[in-house]
């Protein structure tokens, strides 16, 4: 099937008891034995429960994966990759990654002796320059959050392939509706389902997307030890977001671009960051990994920080807020919201300054989006 039909009816079917369309929520903690040793294929919701299973097949098969566990979080499955290495073991990672995977890595995860190693991965070059013997993971984010940095998936791809390394890749920006990493030979995918995937602002959630059955077995038996489980009626708002996927992120890529356009000829913008623009470094790259671009820019004003607190302090329609990738478009100032735990050298080196701002576009009229911007532009 082509891709907007898989989004709209992923490998389910009808309820076989009633012929109910939409999947039914089973909100249940436990399950009847039909006798001792003998289920129907579930017996402890932490294990496993019909509605997370139906979420979970929907989205392999979005994803063009043949497995998917679904998670409380997207940092409960990014928690559990970790899982999967030992004290001694070293991560290469691009070095513009989201907030909250930084503080797992550098403020828990090297508590167990896990070393990490961040580079710029626009430069295929520089992520196996900093490969060690006790390599054991390639963690890539593209693109990222915030800087909108594209990393070349095949090349690096091919550098995990030659060493035998995990090759982990968050696309959560992108999603499956405009790049599909493991085409491009990741082993596993993850996304934050809070973000585009469920796109409407009212759950938490994560996944993780393998080919690799004895991956899945793994990250499944971790899943079920540390209890890293979304409800069933979290399972079931994401499926029908699903639903919805393809279409909501072609408007968001379409109100992206005007709004990018918009912005890079602006006299009191400095810099406009969107892999869709030319002016992008990596947009070639992008151009030829993703279908689109979706609906995140990153852009910093003449004046830096006050410039930019006054703009986000005076933008009505825009909504000053934590998250993104939600039909309603909102503004935030990651220095002190996503990225407020990233050391401020850290970001500086990375060309992350204090004024940048982040839009995440929403699905409103273009034409309001861009009338809210320029009224707030005249108090900057």
């Amino acid at each position: 099937m082509k891709f907007d039909t898989n989004a709209v009816r992923g490998r389910s079917s009808p309820d076989p008891t009633t012929g109910a369309i939409i999947p039914p929520i089973y909100q249940t903690a436990t399950y009847v034995l039909e006798e001792v040793g003998k289920d129907k294929g579930f017996d402890y919701t932490r294990s496993s429960n019909p509605t997370r299973q139906d979420l979970e097949e929907h989205l392999a098969a979005i994803e063009g994966g043949q497995y998917c566990i679904a998670f409380s979080s997207g940092m409960a499955g990014a928690d559990s990759c970790m899982k999967l290495l030992s004290k001694g073991d070293h991560v290469v990672c691009c070095d513009d990654v989201y907030g909250g995977t930084a503080r797992l890595f550098n403020n828990l995860m090297t508590n167990y002796g896990v070393e990490f190693t961040y580079v710029d991965s626009q430069d295929s070059a520089n992520v196996e320059g900093a490969i060690q013997s006790n390599t054991k993971m390639i963690w890539i984010e593209t693109p990222t959050n915030p800087l909108l940095k594209v990393t070349d998936l095949e090349a690096v791809g091919k550098t995990a392939k030659s060493h035998g390394l995990l090759y982990v890749v968050d696309t959560t920006f992108a999603t499956p509706v405009f790049l599909r990493p493991l085409e491009y030979g990741a082993d596993i995918v993850l996304h934050s389902l809070t973000k585009y995937l469920s796109g409407h602002n009212q759950l938490i959630g994560g996944a993780l997307i393998t080919n690799d059955s004895g991956l899945f077995e793994k990250l499944k038996y971790i899943q079920k030890s540390v209890g890293a489980v979304p409800s069933p009626f979290d399972c079931w708002l994401t499926i029908l977001g699903l639903k919805t996927l393809h279409l909501r992120m072609s408007r968001h890529w379409e109100n992206a671009e005007k709004i990018a356009r918009y912005l890079e000829g602006h006299p009191k913008v400095s810099r406009v960051i969107y892999p869709g623009l030319e002016s992008h470094p990596m947009h070639e790259v992008a151009r030829r990994q993703m279908s689109g671009f979706s609906g995140m820019i990153s852009f910093e004003l003449n004046g830096g920080l006050e410039a930019g607190k006054r703009l986000m302090n005076s933008v009505e329609l825009c909504m000053l807020a934590e998250s993104l990738g939600a039909v309603e478009t909102m503004i935030t100032h990651p220095a002190t919201m996503t990225h407020a735990e990233v050391p401020r050298e850290e970001r500086l080196a990375r060309g992350f300054e204090d004024g940048l701002v982040r839009l995440s576009v929403g699905i409103e009229d273009s034409e309001d989006l861009i009338a809210d911007l320029e009224r707030a532009f005249k108090d900057v």
